[in-house]
Formats: C-alpha cells, sequence, structure tokens
C-alpha cells in the first residue's frame, strides 16, 4: 500500500456553501502542453476562491523531475485552503513515483473538514497505464470514510466506468467491480477522476461519478477542448460544471444529495430525473 496523509481542518459539521475545482491531466513536459491554457485556469481558479483544489494525476508526460518542477511551479500559485494531488499513470513512468513523493508528499491523501470526508488513492502501477486499487486498501478505505462525514467524496487518476466517446476501453480500474461495492458501502457522495480527457458523469447506485477533462493539453479526442470542473456544493444541491479557460462554463451535473434525483447534461441535451425542486 502507498502511504498516506492525513489531515483535519476546521469543524467537521459543513455551515455554508463549498466550491470545490477538479483538474488534472496537465501533461506538464508534454509538446501538447500549452502554458497559456494553465496560466489562464490559476487566474480563473483564483477568481472563484475555492475551498478545495483537487487534481488527480498525469501532472507530467513522463515522469522525469524537470516534468514535475514545471507542474508544481503551476500548481503553487493556486490561492485555496486545501489543494489535494495524486498521481496518474504518466506521473509512475520512469520512477517518477519518487519525485512525486518528495514534491507533493504522500501518494494518497485524506482530508476532513467543512462536514467533508475527501479520500484520494494512487490507483497507478510503474509504468504501466492501467489503474488497479487492490484488495489490502479496501479495509483501510473503510476506516478513512467511517469518520463522521455529511459528504463524502473519492478520488483517484483512472476511471471506473468506461467513458463514452473516447474509443476502445483499456485502462478502467482492473477491480473497479469491487471497489465500487466497497464505495458503496462506505457511503460514498461523490467518485472524481481524470485520465481519459474526457468530461462525462453518471449516476451510480447512490452515488455520482464525475470524470473531468484535461485542464491545459492538446491531447483531445474527437471535437473536446480542454476543461476543468467546478462543482458548488449546497446545502442539498450539487452543482457540477465544465469551465473553459478564456470561455464560459456550462453545466454538466445537477443532483440532490437528499433524493439523489438528477439532471445531466450531454451532446444532444438533458438527460436523467429533474431533480427535487426546493
Amino acid at each position: 500500500m502507498t502511504a498516506t496523509s492525513s489531515h483535519t481542518s476546521g469543524p467537521t459539521t459543513r455551515r455554508r456553501p463549498l466550491t470545490l475545482v477538479h483538474i488534472s491531466d496537465l501533461h506538464a513536459g508534454s509538446p501538447y502542453f500549452v502554458p497559456n491554457l494553465m496560466e489562464r485556469a490559476i487566474v480563473e481558479i483564483n477568481d472563484l476562491r475555492p475551498d478545495l483544489v483537487l487534481v488527480t494525476g498525469d501532472l507530467t508526460e513522463m515522469g522525469f523531475r524537470q516534468e514535475y518542477l514545471l507542474a508544481k511551479s503551476y500548481l503553487d500559485r493556486l490561492d485555496c485552503p486545501e489543494l489535494l494531488v495524486i498521481p496518474g499513470n504518466h506521473d509512475s513512468r520512469n520512477v517518477g513515483y519518487v519525485h512525486f513523493e518528495a514534491l507533493f508528499g504522500e501518494r494518497s491523501v485524506v482530508w476532513h473538514g467543512e462536514g467533508l470526508t475527501v479520500v484520494g488513492v494512487d490507483s497507478t502501477e510503474p509504468d504501466l497505464d492501467h489503474g488497479h486499487i487492490g484488495r489490502a486498501r479496501y479495509p483501510w478505505l473503510e476506516e478513512r470514510f467511517a469518520h463522521p462525514a455529511e459528504f463524502r467524496i473519492f478520488m483517484l487518476h483512472h476511471h471506473l466506468l468506461p467513458v463514452p466517446g473516447t474509443g476502445r476501453e483499456r485502462n478502467v480500474v482492473y477491480d473497479a467491480g469491487d471497489l465500487i461495492e466497497v464505495l458503496q458501502r462506505c457511503g460514498v457522495d461523490l467518485v472524481l477522476s481524470g485520465h481519459k480527457h474526457v468530461p462525462y458523469a453518471w449516476r451510480l447506485e447512490r452515488f455520482f461519478v464525475v470524470n473531468t477533462g484535461t485542464a491545459c493539453s492538446l491531447r483531445l479526442r474527437g471535437m473536446m477542448k480542454p476543461c476543468y470542473t467546478v462543482i458548488e456544493l449546497g446545502e442539498d444541491v450539487v452543482d457540477v460544471f465544465r469551465k473553459y479557460p478564456f470561455h464560459g462554463r456550462e453545466s454538466l451535473l445537477t443532483f440532490s444529495r437528499s433524493s439523489r434525483e438528477f439532471t445531466k447534461s450531454v451532446a444532444g441535451g438533458p438527460v436523467g430525473r429533474p431533480k427535487t425542486e426546493e
């Protein structure tokens, strides 16, 4: 099991709406990395004054130290109380996880505060593209999510479900089925991941899965544009948006925490069951 960091900030009971930002897949050092997009994303995110910024890996292209230093130089400029970072498969290439630990700390993280519990796990294996959590970590996950919380978020780099519009599925988490059962037992409300560079959202039983795009890379599929995710966590309603650097934002998912009714937007218009009106 990878090492983990754990800390608590503020009261465990949430008293106000929260703004979370989820970014992923910077790929610093790649010829497709666009500094101007990353600069703009930083400005926009800081203007939001988010409570947490969650980063789900692929900070680098090949896991080299100079790529990590470049990625860190950008992430250090984010002005937020909490920045939680986990690695992606590109970060674990060329023994890159050593540089991750030196610059960002442990590869799995736990955060408690404001009525939230956030658990992020390193789903990578060195020099392999597929994801894996593993049975040895299931009890650890259950222990971390047992902490009193009003809302529980799980973050990993790899996706639990095949993402539409991304071609043949090759890299879904190998133990996704078992992991989904664990997350259901833990009462997880929201799962965040990256990896495929395509924003998408699902409801799965009682929790929601949101995949984000790449914030600043032109490694894109089809007509996708670089984007990141903004999550507005209200008393009952959770709004999830795609935000495009230099451009506006559009709704990806809205759901009720109490009823789990939802609407989501995909190509062709909204789908799902309308959320309960307040």
